[in-house]
């Protein structure tokens, strides 16, 4: 005996408990899931979508109680998505937090791409999302454009590749954002880095063991870079939280970085970074990894 079809929400309309998909939250706009292709028209999902729809609801549960919270100290809230690819993400955000908030909040999805940016505008107008702009800006062109606030309080980059993750929290650092989350990827540069300087360093230290062979080259240079990303952020004053992001068992690049400025002593991280940088030769790094003062 055939099972009768689920009914499917009315194009435009939210999902409510009623509509028995517990899949999607609540509040979330049925045709948008739909032009991002998460949903099918006829209100189904497959594989692929079901984990990619998991992934962003993962990353939403780290980054909702992030904007309450500068939602407690002021009136309005900004976010920036750098490397925002289909805007996935921002669109999420914005309809399940923004769309309510009716002030002048706003999200700001930043990708090089100028078809992609094209097409997340012409979702954001027909989906009356007043709050989100997109511009065509690699992640470092943002840092010094006119077409952006001086002052930012969320700033993300997932999956940003290589030292697009870097210029992310450059950004972050120079429009004084609150928090920052990341997902980094490919780091190659440092990697690139150790490997020039091999000769150099091996018999210096028993430590140089650590990327003496190529895949270990590879596997501690993507570990370092991450552990240099954190020393900066604690040398600039923030706290620091480092986890696993589950839900993305596609890519072995699952490690999520979440900074929040609390205004804490530098000192002592500055100092670690750069005993870091010089121990296992990185000093031509300097200007990447850079602490507060240096900043200065």
């Amino acid at each position: 005996m055939k099972q009768p079809k689920k009914p499917v929400p009315k194009i435009g309309a939210t999902v409510t408990s009623a509509d028995n998909m517990p899949e999607i939250r609540e509040g979330q706009t049925v045709a948008l899931l739909q032009e991002l292709h998460i949903l099918t028209r006829d209100g189904k999902m497959n594989q692929d979508s079901r984990r990619k729809l998991k992934q962003v609801y993962h990353l939403y549960q780290f980054i909702e109680p992030l904007l309450k919270e500068v939602l407690t100290e002021k009136d309005n809230v900004s976010l920036v998505d750098h490397g925002a690819g289909k805007s996935y993400l921002g669109f999420i955000i914005y309809d399940l937090f923004f769309k309510a908030l009716q002030n002048d909040s706003h999200i700001y999805g930043i990708e090089t791409r100028e078809e992609l940016v094209a097409r997340s505008q012409e979702l954001a107008t027909q989906f009356n999302f007043p709050g989100m702009s997109f511009l065509p800006l690699s992640v470092a062109e943002s840092t010094e454009s006119k077409l952006l606030p001086a002052q930012i309080d969320v700033v993300t980059a997932l999956h940003a590749c290589n030292t697009a993750t870097d210029d992310a929290i450059q950004f972050a650092l120079k429009k004084k954002a609150r928090h920052i989350v990341l997902v980094p990827c490919c780091q190659a540069e440092v990697a690139s880095v150790l490997k020039k300087n091999k000769g150099q360093s091996l018999g210096k230290s028993p430590l140089s063991e650590m990327w003496r062979h190529p895949i270990h080259t590879r596997e501690f240079g993507s570990q370092i870079t991450n552990v240099l990303r954190c020393l900066q952020l604690e040398a600039h004053g923030y706290s620091v939280t480092v986890t696993e992001l589950v839900g993305w068992e596609h890519s072995m690049k699952n490690e999520l970085i979440i900074a929040t400025y609390k205004n804490l002593p530098r000192k002592r991280p500055a100092e670690r970074l750069k005993e870091v940088l010089d121990t296992v030769g990185l000093q031509e790094m300097n200007a990447r990894f850079f602490a507060a003062e240096e900043a200065a």
